[in-house]
């Protein structure tokens, strides 16, 4: 029986008036690669903001499995975010082990994960490189290496194949499945199903803030009498989606006071207010 390695217990999350999330319930176990499916706005990225404490539920909790709140134990998380946050003057590989430092493991260990996973990832002559000429496909495989170079008990992916070309995502699929296979845990979002189907042995549909639907690719199906996930999607889904939000914490007053200090103003004769003509 599969161990339970996140709850997530009637979580919500505002923003102002908005609601990102509404009394969200569900259970991350072992061994198993969730998919998480939505279209923009839907509370994707919210939802994993939640599950890797960058965020605190305005209502409910989101526990690990031995019920430490997730920002108490953010070294059990691997992430990938969908901007990969790389620090461009350094090369990936100390990109990666100032991450793992800070986790607390040591060079060794943490070379021995990364070069272990660079060769499926096709990365390893890369890791001496400055990141701050790689490609898209790169830096993402730069961010997941970094991710998994400390041996999270949970990896969490924000659409860690938008952008790259066929063969990188490919690629990323590929070391998904084989860490799955390993007993990892992987929690996937996406917004393309077909991906969801390839990749996911669970999904779970948000829509405008709810969970719709969580099963496996057949239960869906089966549930909505559908031909394909596509068509399950679209049945479950029926109301209008709402328009994304930049769904960010109020800024506090440090934070107004340093981006003033050092936001530019901007000339008047800058957008063409020419006097002259």
């Amino acid at each position: 029986m599969s161990k339970t390695l996140m709850t997530i217990s009637n979580v919500s999350k505002s923003f102002g008036e908005v609601d990102a999330l509404r009394e969200i319930s569900l259970e991350i176990k072992s061994g198993e690669v969730v998919g998480l499916v939505g279209s923009n706005g839907a509370g994707k990225t919210t939802l994993l903001r939640l599950m890797s404490g960058v965020y605190k539920p305005t209502k409910g909790t989101v526990c690990l499995d031995d019920g430490t709140p997730v920002d108490k134990m953010r070294q059990r998380l691997g992430v990938v975010p969908e901007s990969t946050g790389l620090y461009s003057r350094l090369t990936a590989w100390e990109n990666i082990r100032y991450h793992s430092r800070m986790h607390g493991v040591s060079d060794d260990d943490s070379w021995n994960r990364t070069s272990r996973f660079a060769k499926h990832l096709d990365m390893l002559e890369n890791l001496g490189r400055h990141t701050k000429g790689f490609s898209r496909g790169m830096k993402q495989k730069t961010a997941l290496l970094r991710a998994l170079a400390h041996g999270p008990s949970v990896l969490l992916l924000d659409e860690p194949t938008a952008g790259l070309d066929i063969t990188s995502a490919r690629t990323v699929r590929a070391l998904v499945k084989q860490l799955r296979d390993e007993g990892g845990t992987i929690v996937y979002s996406t917004h393309q199903l077909a991906e969801a189907e390839q990749v996911c042995d669970r999904i779970i549909i948000i829509h405008n803030g709810d969970i719709q639907a969580d099963g496996s690719p057949n239960k869906l199906l089966e549930d909505t009498d559908s031909k394909n996930l596509e068509e399950a999607y679209v049945s479950l889904t029926q109301e209008k989606a709402r328009p994304r939000n930049d769904d960010s914490e109020s800024e506090g007053k440090f934070t107004r006071w340093w981006r003033r200090l050092f936001t530019p103003k901007t000339p008047k004769t800058v957008l063409g207010d020419d006097s002259s003509e």
